[in-house]
């Protein structure tokens, strides 16, 4: 992988340290899988490094709570709830340096173009969701997702599959 990174960079692997670089990282799989017990982990370790969080749900998704995400598990963290992935932009003060988002395979495909532009700006976007539907048929936006994560991240694969 290191071989592959630096192929990619041109030998420079400390892409993901200069200020101003974010990333999307997506944390997919089936349901009962972890996906939100992960994705809440990783939104703790960040407040834990004193970064300014903001986490994000599908406004549709209140089955354990209204103002948080909570993972089967009990663990939960609080979020804001919105109906658009669009939504996100408006949302997400300036000074935030992680964005959470929950359930992504509930937004339309504009949770692509949102997640690119916020780490544009230097965020890290973290993404859970289900990958594939009740029959086994990829769910967008989540493919697009995996994909764009990999490409984001030039090589350096943030995409985590449970």
């Amino acid at each position: 992988m290191e071989e592959l990174i630096a192929q990619v960079n041109d030998g420079d692997t400390t892409h993901h340290s200069r200020p101003n670089v974010g990333w999307i990282e997506v944390i997919a799989g089936s349901m009962f899988s972890g996906k939100s017990e992960e994705l809440i982990r990783r939104l703790r370790r960040a407040k834990i490094a004193r970064q300014k969080v903001q986490v994000f749900k599908p406004d549709i998704d209140s089955r354990f709570s209204q103002d948080h995400i909570v993972s089967h598990s009990e663990m939960r963290h609080e979020s804001a709830n919105i109906r658009s992935a669009e939504e996100v932009l408006a949302k997400v003060e300036a000074d935030t340096e992680v964005v959470g988002i929950d359930e992504g395979q509930f937004f339309d495909n504009d949770l692509v173009d949102v997640a690119t532009q916020l780490a544009g700006r230097g965020v890290r976007v973290i993404i859970a969701g289900l990958d594939q539907d009740y029959t086994g048929k990829p769910w967008e936006p989540m493919p697009q997702l995996l994909a764009i994560a990999e490409y984001i991240t030039a090589g350096k694969l943030f995409a985590t599959h449970l």
